[in-house]
């Protein structure tokens, strides 16, 4: 075997969250030889431009509005002053922190198992690496898993912007915060970088095209985010014919509102927080011997195996689109490594219940599976709880929200939850591992719930959920208020 061509029993190509997992799960399942792909800069995604350093600059606009909030307990914090440097600083010190431990971690894989280079199929199972020095290297695969992430989706009326354009990778390599910014995409990231900069003293306006906010998806739970969303950021949503001119001191943005009035506003920056696309152009999938949709995308997908078809082809991470989150990267990795290390056997899978959480005040969360509105022969039921009132809520300052908790109508069995308010970052976990253990909503009521504490709020929709199943009775001594 020449140093230009290598046989492997599983190539995986991409060395984040996914592809660090298969390569670690093949190993252990039966493939002697495993070779890791990457041709761009070792660190997830995570650690480099998303979950760590998104939290850590949410983390730093908590903390201001801590001392905006103080005020209402009685506690006169004096004057607020934010140094944007010193934020950014700390940013990008501790993601560079976390990024150094993804990074050292791979660079101690043994060195016959890495290959620093771009790869692109040309034959199924066999691919083309070109790597740093410019030398096509070959490798033969037995499987090969796909693992290559995402990148930002910029769209054609910001792609002019020059050094006025940041994305979701480029921002938290800003200096200062900067005075003023657009944040094109009301989703996720949008929303939750978006209201970290207004909180820091950013002078901050969030657009979209749409009216639709991220996560929940019955209308109450809609109107419910629109409202309080609306009241602690500048939101305008239904937005058209969005413009931006390139200025020397920033950009000018134009749109229409949903009145049909023409408006236009500087800015510093725009953030396009428009979504983020799989990275396929590279990998020639045409020549893989797989089915492609009209996307270039391949066409056949099992979840639960994680293979393309039935080809010896795996995908695993942000590149599926279905759930771009880290703990379903690994747990796609994970999957995709065993079958891809004992290929030809392929083994289906369980998959965790789906969870979702913006890190946002209020915190929105989701878990399971949501049914769709209520119709004839309808088969689920809901409990719901609201948090204007609800005991330790009121307490810290954070009487909002809404939590609606579901459950099928022929077994009692809890099945999702959509979650607005305080804290439900930690609720929206219980939730979870209640749905994956299969409780009925009489088993979850019977948990031990402490008070006060925000989680008893979960106590009162789950017994609303029983009542309405039909499996409890009047409210219980513990039951002590709206919410409790």
């Amino acid at each position: 075997m020449s140093e230009n061509q290598r046989e492997v029993d599983v190539a995986v190509i991409g060395a984040g969250t996914a592809g660090l997992v298969a390569h670690r799960q093949a190993l252990a399942n039966g493939a002697q030889r495993v070779v890791l792909i990457e041709g761009g800069p070792y660190g997830t995604t995570c650690a480099r431009v998303g979950c760590m350093p998104s939290k850590l600059l949410i983390a730093a606009a908590e903390a201001a509005e801590q001392v905006r909030a103080a005020k209402q307990f009685g506690v006169e914090p004096g004057s607020l002053e934010i140094d944007g440097a010193a934020v950014m600083a700390r940013v990008q010190r501790e993601r560079d922190r976390f990024v150094s431990f993804v990074v050292d971690s791979t660079e101690d894989l043994d060195p016959t198992q890495r290959l620093r280079g771009w790869a692109r199929f040309v034959e199924p199972t066999t691919l083309e690496v070109t790597t740093q020095d410019d030398r096509a290297v070959r490798v033969v695969a037995k499987a090969v898993v796909i693992a290559t992430g995402t990148a930002p989706w910029v769209p054609p009326s910001l792609r002019e912007l020059g050094d006025r354009l940041l994305t979701s990778d480029s921002v938290f390599e800003l200096p200062t915060l900067p005075k003023s910014l657009a944040v094109v995409g009301a989703g996720v990231i949008g929303l939750e970088l978006g209201q970290a900069m207004h909180r820091l003293g950013v002078e901050t306006s969030v657009f979209d095209l749409d009216a639709r906010m991220p996560l929940v998806s019955s209308a109450v739970m809609q109107d419910l985010a629109r409202e309080l969303f609306a009241a602690r950021m500048d939101l305008r949503l239904r937005v058209s014919n969005l413009q931006a001119q390139r200025r020397d001191d920033g950009v000018l943005l134009s749109w229409t509102d949903p009145d049909g009035r023409a408006r236009e506003a500087a800015f510093e920056y725009v953030l396009a927080a428009t979504g983020r696309r799989p990275q396929l152009a590279r990998l020639d999938l045409q020549n893989a011997g797989i089915e492609l949709d009209e996307r270039g995308a391949p066409k056949y997908w099992d979840e639960r195996t994680t293979q393309v078809g039935d080809a010896p082809i795996f995908m695993a991470g942000d590149i599926i689109g279905g759930r771009p989150l880290l703990h379903e990267a690994a747990a796609e990795g994970r999957i995709a490594g065993i079958n891809a290390g004992r290929y030809p056997e392929v083994r289906a899978h369980v998959r965790q219940v789906p969870l979702g959480i913006m890190f946002s005040d209020p915190n929105v969360a989701i878990v399971g599976e949501i049914p769709k509105p209520e119709g004839e022969g309808c088969e689920w039921e809901v409990g719901e709880v609201d948090y204007t009132n609800q005991g330790r809520a009121r307490v810290i300052g954070e009487g909002h929200g809404r939590v609606r908790i579901y459950a099928r109508r022929r077994c009692g069995t809890l099945i999702g939850a959509e979650m607005i308010g305080p804290r439900v970052e930690h609720m929206a976990h219980l939730l979870a591992w209640s749905i994956e253990q299969g409780m009925t909503a009489k088993r979850a009521r019977e948990m031990p719930f402490y008070h006060p504490t925000v989680e008893e709020g979960l106590r009162t929709a789950i017994h609303d959920l029983a009542r309405k199943l039909k499996m409890v009775g009047k409210l219980g001594p513990l039951d002590c208020g709206p919410g409790t």
